[in-house]
């Protein structure tokens, strides 16, 4: 069984710099656009995703006005070792709900029990919790006591209830990242690398792979809520 650290406030420097790693290393399940490595752009959603975590991370000191809270999970056998993260916000004025914003298990420690530790620790913490996920992970999540409760762009929208909390959700505006100087540099450098066409390539597969996603979600949250 992994060892479960629950953070309230700012975590060691290595633990961070290890969750960083693992939301680079798992980008595509991680992110809600889920651009595969074979897209151009994916360089782009690694480092806006992991500077998204970050101000996360950051947040755990209580200075940007989002509470935040952080389980990790590490080695039975190696403390030091981070095998998972589950970042989550508690919701304001809903003392028992909260809101998932990204998890993650290292690969070598996956189907070991990790996520779902994870989680239980949490919903024993807030009974009422909600997370958004692909499709394909609706099934895993549907084990672990959540239900489909609705769609949200590219992602199906679920909950430990069959209703969403009213309080108020506190999220971090990280829509200044991809204006930031250091994303312009990194398309830059793509653009140089790959070529203008390559690279308006790769924005049309990521609008065309947006578009079909988030229509495949609403199918299949409408046949789910139809069934249920």
């Amino acid at each position: 069984m992994p060892r479960i650290t629950h953070y309230k406030s700012p975590c060691p420097e290595s633990v961070n710099s290890q969750i960083l790693q693992l939301v680079v290393d798992n980008l595509t399940d991680i992110s809600a656009v889920g651009l595969g490595p074979s897209n151009l752009l994916y360089n782009v959603y690694q480092y806006a995703v992991g500077y998204e975590v970050h101000l996360y991370l950051e947040a755990l000191n209580g200075d940007k006005g989002t509470e935040v809270e952080l389980l990790v999970a590490t080695a039975e056998d190696d403390p030091e070792r981070v095998t998972g993260f589950l970042l989550y916000l508690p919701v304001q004025g809903d003392w028992e709900a909260c809101s998932v914003a990204y998890m993650a298990v290292r690969e070598g420690y996956r189907r070991q029990g990790v996520a779902r530790v994870m989680i239980g620790e949490m919903v024993t913490r807030y009974p009422h919790a909600e997370l958004t996920c692909s499709v394909g992970k609706v099934p895993y999540f549907e084990a672990q006591g959540f239900e489909v409760i609705g769609a949200r762009e590219t992602q199906v929208l679920m909950s430990t209830r069959h209703y969403r909390s009213n309080g108020l959700r506190g999220f971090i505006d990280t829509t200044p990242i991809y204006r930031s100087l250091e994303v312009q540099q990194i398309h830059t450098y793509l653009l140089q690398k790959n070529g203008k066409r390559a690279m308006l390539d790769a924005e049309k597969q990521r609008d065309r792979h947006l578009d079909q996603t988030t229509r495949h979600v609403e199918e299949f949250v409408r046949q789910r809520l139809t069934l249920h």
